[in-house]
């Protein structure tokens, strides 16, 4: 992987931009398949048509599938943690809290992962990440805020979120352990090849798709939204950036994600937009640029001179 870069081109920022958009919009569809289909199809559907679209893109550059059980491990393991949990606790969670609230959540990704690597022994935990961290709970906690009262369901859905966010750090381990020089649109190909595969055992044992209603033409959409612009795409978009930036550039995507998120559940679908979720958002923000480190450097630098 090339060395992270702290400058970032027009182009970069603008594809940055496009992948926030992208993944922000990855809530707002998933609310509007939630309405007719049950989670756990709705994920199979993401991923087994997200891994259809980006295979031909896999070959065309070349790509080989594993040709053993053990090669293919590392790559199921992937789609675990990063698509098949995340995704299904996400869209669990959106029945019970709005597509915004939902997606503030998912931006404590980072948060997770800073003390993942530490306590796995893979990064040292400096004290700007402590920092970062201790402010990102804080988030949590306004977003919480125990002087309103919620509902067990809500709180749940919450907590739902939250476990999806630390699935995610859990596949940054994975990936920087088992999948390091793996070729990355070879990691994005195989983990959704394994991800449909045993999401179609569990939508068949859990929902039984061939018994639901056919969803109308909105979900379809939906569906096709989520698989090809949110998933496929955004894979195509996330490293190009990887490869033009480094990974450090990437992270500032989840400063993003909520924005496109909250503007959507509100306009389209009229979800409601509270002062608290705003301020937990901001807090949760500021975590994460205290982690990234970036802006203390640019800050230390006009001091030196």
């Amino acid at each position: 992987m090339p060395a992270t870069s702290l400058t970032m081109d027009r182009q970069t920022w603008l594809l940055l931009l496009l992948l926030s958009v992208l993944w922000g919009a990855s809530f707002f569809f998933g609310s509007v398949a939630l309405r007719e289909l049950p989670p756990t199809t709705v994920v199979f559907v993401r991923v087994a048509l997200a891994a259809a679209l980006l295979f031909p893109l896999f070959k065309m550059q070349g790509g080989t599938l594993p040709t053993s059980p053990a090669g293919w491990l590392p790559f199921f393991v992937m789609g675990l943690l990063n698509n098949i949990i995340p995704f299904s606790l996400t869209l669990a969670g959106q029945l019970l809290i709005s597509s915004g609230l939902a997606s503030v959540l998912n931006a404590t990704t980072p948060l997770f992962t800073v003390l993942l690597l530490a306590g796995f022994g893979d990064e040292r935990l400096i004290a700007r990440r402590v920092v970062g961290v201790l402010i990102g709970l804080i988030g949590v906690i306004v977003l919480r805020e125990p002087s309103v009262v919620r509902s067990g369901s809500e709180t749940f859905g919450m907590l739902l979120c939250l476990g999806a966010a630390l699935s995610y750090g859990f596949s940054g381990l994975w990936g920087r352990r088992k999948l390091h020089g793996v070729a990355p649109l070879t990691s994005a190909t195989c983990q959704l090849i394994t991800s449909g595969i045993a999401m179609a055992f569990i939508a068949a044992a859990i929902d039984r798709p061939w018994q639901l209603p056919m969803p109308g033409a909105v979900t379809w959409a939906a569906l096709i939204g989520v698989a090809a612009l949110s998933t496929s795409l955004a894979y195509v978009v996330f490293y190009r950036i990887l490869a033009r930036s480094g990974a450090t550039n990437v992270m500032l995507v989840t400063l993003l994600i909520p924005v496109t998120a909250i503007l959507l559940g509100v306009t389209v679908l009229g979800e409601p937009l509270s002062a608290r979720e705003i301020a937990g958002a901001l807090v949760i923000a500021s975590a994460l640029i205290v982690i990234d480190g970036r802006a203390l450097r640019w800050i230390r630098r006009p001091a030196r001179a």
